[in-house]
């Protein structure tokens, strides 16, 4: 398969679309039907608007994107699969050391469905649910970057897509009708997982989900990218160039707010950040609680058979699981791996998994850790400015709806709590949805200038000042 980038085409590509001309057809015939989707659910009140976006041009480490100014419905969204690796061979499980699958296995057709579906179905939803937050906008600088997170989750959409029409015939052209079909937050058509039909009020959810949830999207995709069938790893690699930035823009996001949170406890006497107009610190401790405990759930039960046929059938891989010098072995056919289940008497138990089956455990302790680093960084922030306070993640048992601990109620620290009511005072509440809404109930949308509960950004856009015109209005 070509790696040169067909710019000129209807649907830009690198899969050579021109040249199986059924595949170009089918791809076309659905392709109205995302453009009526993105008008009806993607972002509200902007389709008309002049956005400077980045718009992926090519597939190599360096300039692989171009900025300029677009209308969101021309954006040019395309299907771009990173280069292939020659003679790369599958790393892990029982076909490790075999060559990589161009074309689906058969016994495992309905298996890789499933996964590319249940993957494909992430990247609408969260634009479904961030669809309103425009009216809201910070600055023209976070408006910018909420629409470029959105249209890089409708590519990533198409990316999917691609694969469900030229793998898997009639199902896959179904299931990419459906893709468009089920909404978030619809009672009789909801998206596949929970957190995706979580509804995104306002931005302190947009920060947490990018930082939280686009990261467990990170690691859902790099585990995808060591899959044994190559046309998957490679979607899946190119997929995590552009998710890097959704991240930033969560983990800066939050910065800032600390950042202005700790100016504005500073200026007042009892240190009261709402006195002064900001988020107060306890407040972005429950939404931190709430959406890392939402994104944990993503990764699934810690022992698990689904997980434990991905990873033996070579669908799904550990986190970097082909990078060299990560894992002593590849086959996981011995040993165990530790996870918690609540024992009795509020007890916690440790209890030794198969490797296999504790993938998923494996996957969600890497994420993590990393989530951790991020935590370091807002912490660091607010040390540096004299203010007593550390944000913490919550507990892994806390809040949880899938897994051992799913129902049982426990405080962010792991010790046990009376009830599900204490443990729901430690999450956002409606007064805190009402409070957030007086700070944005409207837009700032003058260059150069930010809502006063959050701090100017520090992070430039293709080296583009802070008064930069992001966003040309109709």
């Amino acid at each position: 398969m070509t790696s040169s980038v067909d710019l000129s085409a209807r649907i830009p590509n690198n899969v050579d679309l021109a040249g199986d001309a059924k595949l170009r057809r089918a791809l076309e015939a659905w392709q109205p039907a995302f453009l009526r989707w993105w008008e009806e659910r993607g972002p509200e009140g902007l389709q008309r608007d002049e956005i400077y976006l980045r718009t992926a041009i090519a597939v190599d480490r360096e300039g692989w994107a171009h900025y300029d100014y677009v209308k969101m419905p021309d954006y040019r969204w395309g299907i771009f699969l990173a280069p292939p690796e020659p003679e790369r061979a599958i790393a892990f499980g029982d076909p490790a050391g075999r060559p990589a699958w161009q074309t689906v296995p058969g016994e495992l057709r309905a298996t890789l469905r499933r996964l590319i579906v249940t993957q494909g179905d992430t990247e609408p939803a969260s634009v479904e649910q961030q669809r309103r937050l425009g009216a809201r906008a910070p600055s023209l600088y976070d408006l910018r970057n909420l629409l470029q997170v959105n249209v890089e989750e409708a590519r990533h959409l198409w990316a999917m897509v691609y694969l469900l029409f030229s793998h898997f015939g009639r199902d896959g052209r179904e299931e990419a009708e459906a893709l468009l079909e089920r909404q978030s937050g619809e009672a009789d058509h909801p998206r596949i997982l929970g957190a995706f039909n979580r509804p995104i009020a306002t931005w302190l959810d947009f920060f947490c989900f990018a930082t939280f949830t686009d990261r467990d999207g990170k690691y859902q995709l790099a585990s995808l990218a060591e899959s044994g069938f190559d046309p998957l790893s490679r979607t899946c690699r190119f997929m995590l160039t552009e998710e890097a930035h959704h991240l930033s823009v969560g983990e800066t996001g939050i910065r800032r707010i600390v950042a202005r949170t700790a100016e504005l406890m500073k200026r007042d006497p009892n240190e009261d950040a709402r006195a002064q107009g900001g988020i107060d610190l306890p407040l972005l401790q429950r939404f931190v609680n709430h959406w890392f405990s939402e994104s944990l759930d993503l990764f699934g039960a810690p022992d698990s058979s689904n997980a434990a046929t991905y990873f033996a059938t070579g669908l799904k891989g550990r986190y970097q699981e082909s990078k060299p010098g990560v894992y002593p072995e590849h086959a996981l056919l011995e040993g165990g791996y530790e996870v918690e289940k609540p024992g009795a008497g509020g007890a916690i138990e440790r209890e030794a998994v198969p490797s296999r089956r504790a993938t998923n455990a494996m996957l969600q302790d890497a994420y993590v850790r990393e989530c951790e680093k991020s935590l370091a960084n807002w912490n660091q922030a607010l040390a540096r400015a004299g203010i007593a306070f550390t944000l913490r993640l919550p507990s892994p048992r806390f809040n949880r709806k899938i897994g051992p601990f799913a129902g049982l109620a426990f405080r962010p620290d792991g010790t046990p709590a009376r009830d599900t009511r204490e443990t729901a005072s430690h999450l956002p509440s409606a007064a805190d949805g009402e409070y957030l809404a007086s700070l944005q109930d409207s837009p700032v949308l003058e260059r150069g200038q930010c809502a006063s509960w959050i701090g100017a950004p520090t992070h430039k856009i293709n080296d583009q000042p802070l008064d930069f015109e992001y966003v040309r209005f109709a």
